[in-house]
């Protein structure tokens, strides 16, 4: 040993509280560094796993989601007619399914009225006007969800009403009025 080596020796062995602090600055700087690593890792994982469900979404492959949290995609397949022994059983079904839209969108329907007495009827066709209130960003998945499912759904009437917020803190919600029509598969046989 040298004679330097022999002195820091000496002094450690004369201050071991000093060796004891130094060791656990020394064990807390590693393991911050480790901690720092393995969150950085973490991150990074996190954010290739958002842009994975990004580009699955925008090719297709996986639906997206409502505000809610449920995926708002294509409806299971079916018949492209509203199922129904009877005109009034296929209005039912034809509210249903609306209804069903737009709670996926987060929306809430405030009333509906069903039509299998009016001029469309005699053709097949049950028409349902609905009123709701729905957030601005979901009305286009709403729409989306009844024009690309099964049955076929057409929209005849959509009146939006711009959302008149009643405190600063609330943005409000849109009142839409939407005019919706199948056609019955009773009368298509």
């Amino acid at each position: 040993m040298t004679a330097a080596e022999h002195a820091i020796d000496r002094y450690w062995a004369r201050s071991p509280l000093m060796a004891t602090l130094l060791y656990a600055v020394l064990v807390a700087l590693l393991i911050f560094t480790t901690w720092s690593a393995v969150a950085n890792i973490v991150e990074r994982r996190e954010a290739v796993r958002a842009a994975s469900d990004l580009l699955a979404q925008l090719e297709g492959r996986r639906p997206s989601t409502s505000p809610s949290g449920q995926p708002i995609g294509p409806i299971p397949d079916g018949s492209p007619f509203l199922e129904g022994e009877t005109v009034t059983v296929a209005g039912a079904a034809l509210l249903q399914r609306v209804t069903m839209a737009v709670g996926r969108a987060g929306g809430s329907v405030q009333s509906s009225q069903v039509d299998v007495q009016g001029t469309q009827s005699k053709a097949g066709f049950v028409s349902l006007v609905v009123s709701c209130e729905i957030d601005q960003a979901a009305l286009q998945q709403l729409l989306y969800d009844l024009e690309a499912g099964m049955p076929f759904l057409f929209i005849d009437q959509l009146v939006a009403q711009a959302p008149v917020p009643t405190t600063a803190s609330e943005s409000g919600r849109m009142r839409v009025l939407l005019g919706v029509t199948g056609q019955w598969q009773g009368a298509a046989q």
